[in-house]
């Protein structure tokens, strides 16, 4: 006769069969993605060796240069100048370091004489606001004129006629 025990027991086996079998099917289903996804990863490298091996074809220079020579007339590729090379230290800076010009002037100064006149009566009408902010806030006023003065235009660094013309700067950071 079965006690009530034993009845407690068969239970709690048969439940642990049943999470201990849903554990193992769920490993075997994560097991198959994992081989799934190293195929897939598999197939992007032979694709990305495939592609570099294709431009290592494309762009060698003797193909390049016949192409050149056949397709000249409709392209007019002229060669580079040693002019059109430059140094690093002549590029351009960020847009981010670029001051930001004063627009009230250059319009002031594009403009004609009529609308010069209109200009100061706005800038007169801009210094009385100006004047009546800065006893509100003298602090503000300080830092909107600093801001209100007009930047330099930074220009290219001249290149020094002392370095090497052998050596060509490639902006690399590897000196």
């Amino acid at each position: 006769m079965l006690k009530t025990f034993d009845l407690v027991l068969i239970g709690v086996m048969t439940a642990t069969a049943a999470v201990t079998y849903t554990i193992k099917h769920r490993a075997e289903l994560k097991l198959e993605e994992v081989h799934r996804l190293e195929a897939e990863i598999k197939l992007e490298k032979d694709t990305i060796d495939l592609l570099k091996a294709d431009w290592a074809l494309q762009s060698q220079p003797n193909r390049l240069e016949r192409l050149v020579r056949a397709y000249n007339d409709e392209l007019k590729l002229q060669p580079t100048e040693s002019t059109a090379l430059v140094h690093a230290k002549e590029l351009p800076m960020l847009k981010s370091e670029v001051p930001v010009p004063d627009v009230t002037e250059a319009k002031a100064s594009a403009k004609g004489a009529t609308e010069a006149s209109a200009k100061s009566a706005t800038v007169a009408s801009a210094k009385s606001a100006t004047v009546a902010s800065a006893k509100s806030a003298p602090d503000t006023a300080k830092g909107a004129q600093a801001t209100a003065k007009a930047q330099p235009i930074p220009m290219p660094a001249p290149r020094g006629e002392a370095e090497d013309a052998d050596q060509i700067e490639t902006g690399s950071v590897e000196e």
